[in-house]
């Protein structure tokens, strides 16, 4: 056993004395040791629970003959973090938390890891450590909210954002808003949506490294305690049988997961995590190959932002069980990969049925023909931008717009809640990428005054920073190479010409090359917006958006 290496041996007795001062027995050392990485904290309310959940866990490895021995690990509600300094420091948590879990894990070389996140960072950064550190692993999420009810409708975090926009724009008052705020989260789990948090939920089941139902069965039901005992159990058996992470999470295991991802229109974030997670394994994931997926992928599952429905639905629907199974019908799912039941993915989907054909339905009948995401390239964004185009009205999906440009987040949110923006105008936000941002901050602020004032069928948002996976309109993010790197973003000026077409895959800055050669002879890198402690640190190792905004190895 791994764990040899801290416990076994004459030499190890100081060890074990340090151990046994904690409380545990000889038998208990004898048995694998199984880290167990738990991010329960108490300011993100998808991981207020995660005590219970990780005593599940803890209660099935002991079942299995194990003993758990849990750490904690930090996380970020990027809800709370939104629209301030605090969401800098958001997608860079996913780095930290890789590699706290990769100290913690060699420094006390555990035998295991039964990985308990939830929301949006914690959960590429968990799997990121376990395909880095290729131990036996799983994850084990604390599971989604349930959705909000409100005068009989379904309502969620996003709905207060956009509420807000409703407000200034004079068509809620704020005691209506104070009605939706205290409704729209009910309770622990993460935010109900097809969001970041559920995405990648949903997708580390798609993934295999994580057990079917990981994804949608809700935090508050039995269901969710049950699946992580059991989680607990499975992790016992992968390290019996030594089935190792990367031996899971293969080239084609990770194309069965940007399958999923377009059928049940996940957040563009998955562009940034997916192939970050792709890379701890040695694997490469070319940006276009979420086109390539995603033009074969029908878009069968239409939940908040862009639809109606959430993951409770999804969950009385089958889960992501039943959406896997009605694309491996169709030979879009490669049945091959072995996944963390121990069992091949054709062998986990046999008998798995769809309970409601209107939430996830049939691909002959699809909310739409093509996958959730697009990738567009052009002038304006040689190596890419993402957009989430199920989330798109149609009348958006080709249209010319003058840039309104702004060097802030903040600023552009003061000029749309402000009334300075105008139907026809293509925000620009740019100066927020990975190092620029620094940290590539989430715009859901004024993505989502821009659908509450009314406007997100006439206004498009570019930036090169992102969006989080509740923003719904033509909201085209990770702009590449971003403007701090001399990428074209950072020459656009005031009043410019921007043509966007989603289906056709581009996007282009109507300038004509002579002026922009004139132009970039004129920029100068601004200072950088923060100069000291580790956001600063991560600005100057952090890789493009293009490539998942991993740290340069």
């Amino acid at each position: 056993m791994r764990s040899d290496l801290m416990k076994t041996g004459v030499e190890k007795s100081p060890h074990r004395s340090l151990m046994k001062a904690m409380g545990y027995t000889e038998e208990e050392l004898q048995r694998p040791l199984i880290g167990v990485a738990n991010a329960k904290n108490e300011i993100i309310p998808g991981h207020i629970h995660l005590d219970k959940i990780s005593e599940a866990v803890k209660a099935g490895i002991r079942m299995a003959g194990g003993t758990p021995i849990e750490f904690g690990v930090i996380g970020v509600c990027d809800g709370i973090a939104m629209h301030h300094v605090g969401m800098k420091y958001s997608l860079a948590s996913r780095e930290l938390i890789a590699d706290s879990i990769e100290v913690m894990a060699m420094a006390h070389p555990f035998d295991g890891l039964a990985l308990i996140p939830n929301c949006d960072k914690i959960i590429p950064g968990m799997i990121m450590a376990a395909l880095r550190l290729n131990i036996p692993a799983l994850v084990i999420s604390g599971g989604p909210m349930l959705a909000g009810r409100l005068q009989n409708r379904a309502i969620d975090l996003i709905t207060v954002f956009e509420g807000v926009g409703a407000v200034k724009a004079g068509k809620m008052t704020e005691a209506e808003l104070k009605e939706i705020e205290d409704a729209a989260c009910p309770g622990c789990g993460s935010c109900a949506g097809m969001f970041t948090a559920n995405s990648m939920n949903c997708l580390s089941e798609a993934l295999g490294l994580a057990l079917p139902g990981n994804g949608a069965i809700p935090a508050i039901s039995a269901a969710r305690y049950r699946l992580a005992k059991q989680g607990g159990r499975q992790i016992m058996e992968l390290v019996r049988r030594q089935i190792l992470p990367r031996q899971i999470a293969t080239l084609t295991a990770f194309q069965n997961a940007m399958t999923v991802d377009m059928a049940l229109g996940c957040s563009t974030n998955t562009v940034l995590h997916i192939p970050a997670m792709a890379h701890e394994a040695g694997i490469d994931l070319p940006l276009d190959l979420f086109n390539t997926i995603s033009e074969k992928t029908p878009h069968i599952c239409s939940l908040s932002p862009g639809g109606m429905y959430h993951l409770e639905d999804l969950h009385r629907a089958g889960g992501v069980p039943a959406v896997m199974a009605r694309l491996w019908q169709a030979g879009l799912i490669n049945g091959e990969p072995l996944t963390a039941t121990g069992k091949t993915m054709a062998e986990n989907l046999a008998g798995v049925r769809v309970l409601d054909d209107e939430i996830i339905r049939s691909l002959d009948h699809p909310y739409h023909t093509q996958g959730g995401i697009a990738i567009l390239k052009g002038n304006l964004a040689p190596e890419g931008g993402v957009v989430k185009q199920s989330a798109v009205d149609p009348q958006m999906l080709v249209r010319e717009g003058r840039a309104r440009v702004f060097d802030s987040e903040e600023e552009a949110a003061n000029a749309i809640l402000g009334g300075a923006i105008h139907p026809g105008d293509v925000v620009i936000i740019r100066y927020e990428g990975p190092k620029g941002g620094p940290g590539m901050r989430e715009m859901l602020t004024p993505t989502a005054a821009i659908a509450g004032m009314g406007l997100d069928k006439e206004v498009a948002l570019l930036t090169d920073g992102r969006f989080s996976g509740g923003t719904r309109g033509a909201a085209i993010g990770h702009i590449s190479p971003e403007a701090a790197a001399g990428g074209p973003i950072g020459l656009i000026q005031e009043g410019d010409a921007i043509l966007i077409d989603i289906p056709g895959k581009t996007l282009t800055l109507k300038v004509d090359e002579t002026e922009l050669v004139r132009r970039r002879a004129q920029w100068k890198l601004p200072e950088p917006k923060i100069k000291h402690g580790y956001a600063y640190r991560y600005s100057r190792q952090v890789t493009s958006g293009s490539q998942g905004a991993v740290l340069q190895d």
